[in-house]
């Protein structure tokens, strides 16, 4: 018999939380969603959906009753509008107080690799107090830490690849010599889903088996294309004045400074054992066709209705 208790997903219409949900559905759970965009639930949708209500401490808690796991994906990738990073970490504690309010009895909550309190970037400090906050809210938990994802409708991957195929040149910052450890989103979901069950407190990274360096992958992601685009190494400071650049053009933010120097100073790569299957080499290699046909457009996404650059 199928298991068909409610399990709660914030964001189940974006990346990360989609492939969370659609795991939970094909293991016979009920799924509920908490989201800042009610409007793109599908019409015939099997996803219950509700308001992602922060500043509502009641309607959260009621929002998140008779669930038994919540897997959080909330969070800000870089600050917009009102929206910053203190604004995700605060809005993360009132979950979890809301949580707690609930009676949920697991948490499984995506964070990111090497947190730390003491970072000079606000992504990792804002991810490192979230983490703080739920490991001291009593509930059971388990955290897990990915660096990279693709796969899916994914934006990175896809987005080098769109400006492979069009840009006579790609710029690489300093050597190119920071590795990348990333993770299959599907392969995230199912490690996420695993950790569902009640059990002990823990925290994993959520990478995948390869390490290529940001040098090696640009390169694999070139010739999976077909790209003619010359490789060029360039000083650091150049990256994130290029990327404005071209999100002015592109209406959209493709890479902050604050990424680029995380990416270089090695964030987005670890030690540990793979927790993860899926080879990006192989993925590219699979899905090389259809790659950067069309680009996808991060605040279009979050911010806005209109239609992605093509």
């Amino acid at each position: 018999m199928p298991d068909t208790g409610l399990d709660v997903v914030t964001g189940a219409f974006s990346y990360s939380g989609h492939a969370i949900a659609s795991e939970l559905i094909s293991a016979g759970r009920r799924v509920r969603t908490l989201t800042g965009h009610p409007g793109r639930a599908p019409h015939d949708s099997p996803v219950d959906t509700r308001v992602l209500a922060f500043t509502d401490p009641g309607a959260l808690a009621s929002a998140l009753s008779g669930a038994t796991t919540l897997y959080n994906t909330y969070w800000v990738r870089f600050a917009h509008q009102a929206a910053d990073h203190d604004l995700a970490v605060a809005n993360s504690r009132a979950l979890f107080d809301a949580a707690v309010l609930a009676g949920i009895q697991r948490v499984v909550h995506v964070s990111i690799t090497h947190p730390s309190a003491d970072s000079p970037f606000p992504y990792f400090r804002g991810k490192a107090l979230v983490e703080q906050h739920l490991a001291g809210s009593g509930l059971s938990h388990a955290i897990l830490r990915p660096a990279v994802l693709f796969g899916g409708d994914g934006v990175l991957i896809n987005n080098i690849a769109w400006l492979l195929r069009r840009l006579p040149v790609f710029a690489v910052g300093g050597s190119g010599s920071y590795r990348i450890r990333a993770i299959h989103v599907e392969d995230l979901a199912r490690l996420c889903v695993a950790h569902g069950a009640e059990g002990p407190d823990t925290v994993i990274d959520a990478v995948g088996p390869e390490r290529p360096t940001f040098l090696e992958m640009i390169t694999e992601i070139r010739d999976a294309v077909q790209s003619r685009s010359r490789i060029q190494l360039v000083p650091g400071w150049m990256v994130p004045a290029t990327a404005r650049l071209l999100g002015l053009a592109l209406r959209d933010v493709l890479l902050t400074g604050d990424e680029y120097r995380a990416m270089a100073a090695g964030l987005a790569d670890t030690d540990g054992p793979a927790t993860g299957t899926t080879r990006l080499s192989a993925w590219l290699a699979d899905n090389a066709p259809g790659l950067g046909r069309e680009y996808a457009n991060e605040l279009n996404r979050h911010f806005r209705k209109t239609e992605g650059v093509r």
